[in-house]
């Protein structure tokens, strides 16, 4: 293989990698029936999150959950959605402190969703660089990858 085409692939693969986002995957998360009600145990393994987890982001404020008669949590629809968010921006790399504030202006009576937008948006350029440098990283990996096995093979 060429260099020049080595790179070109390298560059595909990271950009556009085979196990991309989608649809699907999203709608997975963002869990629309109102119907039912989880335990934590279901919530997590949803979440992908431990029990521990959900019990922090709970005692944090991050979430309210319902108690059963019994006392045990209840995650129904809203709390799933609101978690799906929190667990989504943990991952991306939003400080607790920074979620905190952005659940704060979200449960509050006034109007703060221009406050909200502009955290969202400065998260957002954030996530656009770490992923552009990301990207870079993962096509110096895959031209790596390629020269050794081009060479493997001679």
């Amino acid at each position: 293989m060429e260099p020049d085409e080595a790179l070109r692939r390298a560059l595909r693969l990271a950009v556009d990698p085979p196990a991309g986002v989608s649809i699907e995957a999203v709608r997975e998360l963002a869990r629309d029936d109102d119907a039912s009600e989880w335990n934590i145990a279901t919530a997590a393994k949803h979440l992908g999150v431990s029990p521990h987890t959900l019990r922090y982001y709970e005692r944090i404020g991050l979430v309210r959950v319902a108690r059963d008669a019994a006392g045990h949590r209840r995650y129904d629809a809203p709390a799933v959605r609101r978690l799906v968010f929190v667990t989504r921006m943990r991952v991306s790399g939003m400080s607790i402190s920074d979620l905190r504030h952005y659940v704060d202006l979200a449960d509050a009576e006034q109007d703060t969703v221009s406050e909200r937008m502009d955290m969202l948006l400065e998260h957002r350029d954030t996530l656009r660089s770490q992923i552009a440098q990301l990207q870079l990283a993962l096509a110096a990996t895959e031209y790596k990858i390629a020269t050794y096995q081009e060479v493997h093979q001679l």
